[in-house]
């Protein structure tokens, strides 16, 4: 099989950071975290899932936490320095980002959106988040990930 590029990977592989492929079958349609975790045979604490929203300002931004937690809005809002934010619609994913559900890479989206990273992450050796493409995983050191798409880590989750 020839080995996957998406975008993402292509800008790893010019900024010379070390990462790992990992590509699952998805003919069964199930693309959710905790599954992709499962096909991929990594601990569902070190596959996150890329959210995008939307401020009050109208302003994008992308938050990264892991697969099994939720998003507590308002401290996304806080980070992000609105007054709230909201997740923006499955159907305008790709129009914002350039990716679709379920292969939404927070490496090489459209723009370069303020990220934050759940400090969960600080705990971890590596992580795991879409290639940009539904059925392709990377694993990569957290630092690198926040190095390459200048990530900010803030803690993200509800209690």
């Amino acid at each position: 099989m020839a080995k996957v590029k998406t975008n993402a990977i292509r800008i790893l592989d010019a900024k010379k950071i070390a990462y790992e492929v990992l590509t699952y079958d998805n003919k069964d349609g199930k693309i959710d975290g905790v599954t992709v975790a499962g096909k991929v045979g990594k601990d569902p604490r070190e596959v996150y899932k890329t959210l995008v929203a939307q401020g009050s300002s109208k302003n994008i931004f992308v938050f990264i936490i892991p697969v099994e937690t939720e998003l507590d809005l308002k401290k996304a809002a806080r980070a992000a320095g609105e007054k709230n934010v909201e997740m923006i619609p499955v159907k305008d994913i790709q129009k914002w980002t350039g990716y679709i559900r379920g292969g939404c890479s927070p490496v090489g989206m459209k723009k370069d959106y303020r990220t934050f990273l759940d400090v969960s992450c600080n705990k971890l050796e590596e992580i795991v988040v879409s290639a940009g493409k539904i059925g392709v995983q990377m694993v990569l050191k957290p630092e690198d990930l926040i190095d390459v798409a200048k990530i900010e880590t803030v803690d993200l989750l509800k209690n």
